[in-house]
């Protein structure tokens, strides 16, 4: 699924493009995606220019001067620029056409969504599907103090904190390993057992990982490419532990990396280093 940094890379490269610009027609191939896109989409949106690209959490926002349209790619989609007469590839569900370019959501899986937030409907930070998402990484007041006190009243092992979207959103769990073991932290530790100065390490990791995802590309264990359709290399460049079962670990070099199963998600981790 993309995360946070394979969000954040599409966002980057489809803003350069789109910021500015007319929209000149969205057209729906098949509407049946997570939830049924709205019929009306292209009465709503043609012939608007587009104000502003941002991201919350793994939502990219689309803003225009009478409403948000917000996208999210589900566990296997990507947002691709093509010219516009390039044929359509299978997957191909939903277009947007400007006046030199187009830009198609390509999603196997149909676990992604298109939806419509007008402004009469009150602020973005209302809609359902946002209004209980917890901090972003990268926002200031993200901190190792502001974990401790999360963690402290969400007693759970330290693994599945990560994953958890009302804490901190974006992590994913390919990243959530490789923070851990940067961290030196073991996946199974309850989170109230991390001190404040443990908190502070993990929360400067959190942002050094993204970081260095968001550098590299992203992660494309599967589907994942960016606007222009390149391919992410951050498992190549920077994994420790992901997919590296029954190899030895990169640092104690005495260990090998061990994968196992936490509430159904894998977490690789080497059980000297982590100990």
């Amino acid at each position: 699924m993309p995360e946070l940094p394979e969000v954040e890379i599409t966002k980057q490269g489809i803003r350069n493009r789109i910021f500015q610009k007319k929209l000149n027609k969205i057209v729906i191939r098949n509407n049946r995606l997570r939830w049924p896109i709205d019929n009306n989409t292209d009465e709503i949106l043609k012939e608007r220019i587009v104000l502003d690209c941002t991201r919350r959490s793994k939502y990219i926002l689309i803003h225009f001067e009478h409403g948000i349209q917000f996208i999210h790619l589900g566990m296997s989609g990507s947002l691709q620029f093509s010219y516009l007469d390039k044929p359509l590839e299978k997957h191909d569900h939903v277009e947007w056409i400007f006046e030199e370019f187009a830009l198609r959501l390509n999603d196997p899986r149909r676990f992604g969504a298109v939806i419509w937030h007008p402004y009469e409907n009150g602020p973005i930070e209302l809609h359902p599907l946002i209004n209980k998402l917890g901090i972003e990484p990268f926002s200031n007041d993200f901190t190792g103090e502001y974990l401790y006190n999360k963690f402290k009243i969400n007693n759970t092992n330290i693994k599945q904190a990560l994953l958890n979207g009302k804490i901190v959103v974006g992590i994913g769990n390919i990243y959530a390993s490789e923070i851990l073991f940067k961290s030196r932290i073991n996946p199974f530790l309850k989170t109230k057992y991390l001190s404040i100065n443990q908190c502070e390490e993990l929360a400067q990791i959190i942002i050094e990982t993204l970081n260095e995802a968001i550098a590299s590309g992203g992660s494309s264990i599967k589907n994942f490419v960016d606007s222009n359709g390149k391919q992410g290399s951050y498992i190549e460049k920077y994994a420790y532990v992901y997919n590296r079962e029954g190899k030895q670990c990169k640092i104690c070099k005495k260990n090998d990396i061990i994968k196992i199963y936490q509430n159904n998600r894998s977490t690789y981790y080497c059980p000297l280093c982590q100990d």
